[in-house]
This record gives structure tokens, sequence and C-alpha cells, in this order.
């Protein structure tokens, strides 16, 4: 998986989504471009921001024992595939504002670097590592400009 730490690597996603415009078209999945951009940004809003309520001790040790693998693991996540309800984007969004904010993510994520990872608590799995931290941010990013062709 590439590293998201690298300014290569986040170059290079940067300017896959700088290929999207307000009209590019899902190949797969029911999503409008500028909900998945607003839909990739909660993985960071999960980090940066106080929005999303975290989840009990409960709802928490299933998403370790159930999810967690299939986020942070090297497998690449199928298509049409189920996300969690924090990430669901029903109402519309301005496409413009959703991409910078999603590059701005990006870029203060690959700025603060691996060591700002490193064994940082997660949102949902508890204190991960790099490799972790990396495969989620890079592989949820990747599929989602796969799905809309870039």
């Amino acid at each position: 998986m590439k590293n998201v730490f690298k300014v290569e690597n986040t170059t290079e996603l940067i300017n896959r989504i700088n290929t999207l415009t307000a009209d590019s078209k899902a190949v797969w999945g029911t999503m409008s471009v500028d909900q998945m951009l607003a839909h990739c940004c909660v993985t960071y809003e999960m980090i940066y921001d106080s929005k999303h309520v975290k989840p009990n001790t409960f709802v928490k040790l299933i998403l370790k024992l159930f999810i967690k693998e299939v986020v942070v693991g090297d497998k690449t996540y199928p298509k049409n595939g189920k996300t969690a309800p924090q990430f669901i984007i029903k109402d519309e969004r301005d496409f413009a504002k959703e991409k910078v904010r999603l590059i701005d993510f990006m870029l203060r994520t690959q700025q603060l670097g691996e060591s700002d990872f490193e064994g940082k608590e997660s949102h949902s799995f508890g204190k991960l590592n790099i490799k972790q931290w990396n495969n989620m941010f890079y592989k949820h990013l990747d599929h989602h400009l796969t799905q809309f062709g870039v």
C-alpha cells in the first residue's frame, strides 16, 4: 500500500482528486461525487474535529472484533460494501468546498507525519500503529477515487 505520509504519494492522490469534476459519475455505487468527497472527509473529521460521537464501550468492542481488520488491514475494499452510519452522506454538498476540505485534511495528515500517528487512538478502533493508519487512509481514498474512475 502506498504511504500517505510521503509527499509524492499524497501528491499523486491529490492529482487524482483534481481530475474530478462536479459532473464526474461513479463507475459503481450510488454516491454523487460531492457526496463521495464529503464521505472521505469523515475519516479525517474523526481525527481533527469533535463533531462525531465516539462509540460506547460495547460498540467499540464489536468494531474492534469484526470491523477493524477490514478497515486497517491490507485487503482492498469490495465494491458496494456496507459503511458505518456516520459515513453516509445523503444530502447534496458543495463539490468545490468538499474537494478543498479533503485535500486540506490530506495535507495536514501528511505534514504531521508518521510520528504523530504511531500509537494514536482511533475514534473507533483504539490505538493503531502507523501501518494501520496508513492502510485506513490510503485504501479508503484509493477505493473511492477508483469508484469515480480516477
